[in-house]
């Protein structure tokens, strides 16, 4: 059997031309599942990342001993095998979302899972920033929120692009795992049918549409990332 009939008989596999439980469906719930993730992600790691920079120097007591509670939350958070957290949410799970299973139950795993993660990525990212400006910034007035809007985040963008990137796609990784646990998805398409329904084709099909995100991910990442830099001359 040549290349060309291998092909073909690979692509006659039903998961390619039915659409409920199919290999497009599945990659539809699975970028759902992405993307949905990563805009809460960005939302509530941005200004979790920004209070752990900004309150690690807090003259404070209070706000230190708050960033430090804070960083041993996300710390544990971070360290835990995302297999065992969503186990371990699915009571929570249920409970708010009134199901264990399927993409919204996995999203909120997820979400909980990345935010730690980005946190600390948008935490390495201010700490880069020169110092010198933001001292510019104070000697000219400006109050630590017109420092935190107007210097830190615009200096650290390109990095946070490159993070939101990185998490991306570790998150695509996580949809996957999700689906050996109910979550749907490719990672369910290719440990239910291709696994246990003894059909590598499956699992070669949902392995390559992985790829082509994840790729897909990285190139629009680098290519934003590199638009927004002006130290690169925006190129």
């Amino acid at each position: 059997m040549n290349i060309t009939e291998i092909l073909t008989e690979w692509l006659a596999n039903p998961i390619f031309h039915r659409w409920r439980d199919g290999l497009w469906d599945n990659t539809l719930i699975t970028l759902y599942m992405t993307f949905g993730c990563m805009f809460l992600t960005v939302l509530l790691g941005t200004p979790l990342g920004v209070f752990l920079f900004e309150a690690a120097g807090s003259r404070s007591r209070l706000v230190r001993a708050i960033h430090s509670v804070t960083g041993f939350v996300v710390n544990v958070v971070r360290s835990f095998p995302f297999i065992i957290l969503i186990i371990a949410l699915i009571p929570f799970t249920r409970e708010l979302i009134g199901r264990s299973t399927g993409p919204n139950a996995a999203m909120l795993a997820l979400v909980v899972s990345a935010v730690p993660f980005f946190a600390r990525l948008v935490e390495v990212n201010l700490r880069d920033i020169p110092h010198g400006k933001i001292e510019a910034a104070l000697m000219m007035g400006a109050s630590r929120w017109q420092i935190v809007r107007q210097v830190l985040i615009p200096e650290a963008l390109p990095g946070l692009i490159g993070s939101i990137t990185t998490t991306t796609i570790a998150v695509v990784g996580y949809t996957a795992m999700a689906g050996t646990v109910g979550g749907k998805g490719l990672g369910d398409l290719a440990f239910r049918l291709g696994y246990g329904g003894y059909d590598n084709g499956v699992t070669v099909a949902a392995v390559i549409m992985l790829l082509i995100i994840v790729i897909a991910i990285q190139m629009l990442g680098d290519r934003m990332s590199r638009a927004v830099d002006h130290r690169a001359g925006g190129k």
